[in-house]
């Protein structure tokens, strides 16, 4: 309940139904109102007699009448209960709450852009999709831009008024499209074969990813390079060009490892073509002694058996020979997304070979 002085001002200003002078109210209340200063005290309190729904302001309160209580609670005589006013606390970002947005150029050819477009719009109508938050040119533009610049699909979320969770679901949409349009590997040989090509370079690359935790952690650290990541196998031309990207596996598994359960060499001998790898893929080829091989590796020096010098200079023809393969895993990794995969593994299949797809268009343009 109110101060019995605070229930005769709000008396006093609901009669006069319009504005009030505070030294009118003085007078009303018996004070000297020709002292100055005198009405200083309780000019606050008829300012907010003024303006009685600040009250609401403070949790949840309503005002009956002459006073101001909690919604519920009886009105009753006795000390007087303390009621705060004033203007509310407003902490937030002096930008808002969808924060700044700002504009950058994407490092992206219209044509890639233009192809992604299609795409979307396709699949759209195929699945009878009529109508999607942003057209199909924006749509490419956001999923470019996480895969490229490896932006938060949160911010750009923000920045584009839609929900986090659409652009997530736009990214693995369209990853999945690029993804089925990666060649596999015998259709990969078989391509290279009927261009006249012999040959066919071979690496393998680590992506980092973050440290998972309970039983996921061990497989996925690799030994070599320290650190958690999966492993993908890619075959390049001799120009560099990447034509086929294996499935990822867990960081711990071996280069020949991964290439034996693609059954590798037994696909190049049936396309006719040989593969160039470095010297980590040293006994990749289990084939006969006297048989032609699949897989053309350097010589790797002992501690008691150094290299002569014909083998140092296989080893440096050989090297310039694969060299366009590094060339090849350069563009792939531009996509900054790779940097270190933050999703689920078992997804980074798709967007390795969607990246494949998109390499390629943007190389070879």
């Amino acid at each position: 309940m109110l101060p019995g002085d605070y229930r005769k001002i709000l008396a006093i200003v609901r009669e006069a139904d319009g504005p009030v002078q505070v030294r009118a109210v003085g007078e009303r209340l018996g004070m000297d109102a020709s002292v100055r200063g005198k009405l200083d005290p309780f000019a606050g309190e008829v300012g907010q007699a003024r303006r009685p729904r600040l009250a609401a302001q403070a949790g949840r309160r309503a005002v009956h009448g002459t006073s101001v209580v909690a919604r519920g609670a009886p009105v009753t005589d006795g000390p007087p209960t303390a009621v705060k006013f004033g203007v509310k606390k407003n902490n937030g970002l002096a930008e808002g709450p969808g924060g700044l947005v700002c504009t950058a150029r994407l490092p992206q050819s219209s044509a890639t852009l233009n192809y992604l477009a299609g795409l979307i719009r396709g699949h759209c109508k195929r699945i009878g999709s009529r109508w999607r938050a942003l057209p199909a040119g924006k749509i490419a533009g956001i999923v470019l831009a996480v895969l490229r610049c490896d932006q938060r699909p949160g911010d750009l979320a923000d920045g584009n008024g839609v929900h986090r969770a659409t652009v997530s679901r736009w990214v693995r949409e369209v990853v999945g499209l690029l993804a089925t349009r990666a060649p596999r590997l015998v259709r990969a040989l078989k391509e290279i074969a009927r261009k006249g090509g012999g040959v066919v370079l071979l690496d393998g690359s680590l992506i980092r990813t973050r440290r998972r935790t309970g039983a996921d952690n061990r497989p996925n650290y690799s030994g070599k390079h320290k650190c958690h990541g999966l492993l993908v196998i890619a075959l390049t031309d001799g120009r560099g060009r990447l034509v086929w990207i294996s499935a990822v596996r867990p960081g711990r598994t071996s280069e020949i490892t991964a290439c034996r359960h693609d059954k590798l060499t037994a696909k190049l001998r049936a396309a006719g073509l040989g593969a160039i790898p470095d010297l980590g893929f040293v006994g990749l080829d289990d084939a006969a002694p006297y048989a032609d091989p699949a897989v053309i590796t350097g010589y790797k020096a002992a501690r008691h058996r150094p290299l002569t010098r014909g083998q140092k200079l296989s080893n440096k023809v050989l090297a310039a020979v694969r060299a366009p393969v590094e060339h090849g895993f350069a563009h792939l990794k531009n996509w900054r997304v790779l940097g270190k995969v933050r999703t689920d593994p078992r997804w980074a299949t798709a967007l390795v070979r969607a990246l494949l797809v998109l390499t390629n268009r943007e190389v070879a343009r």
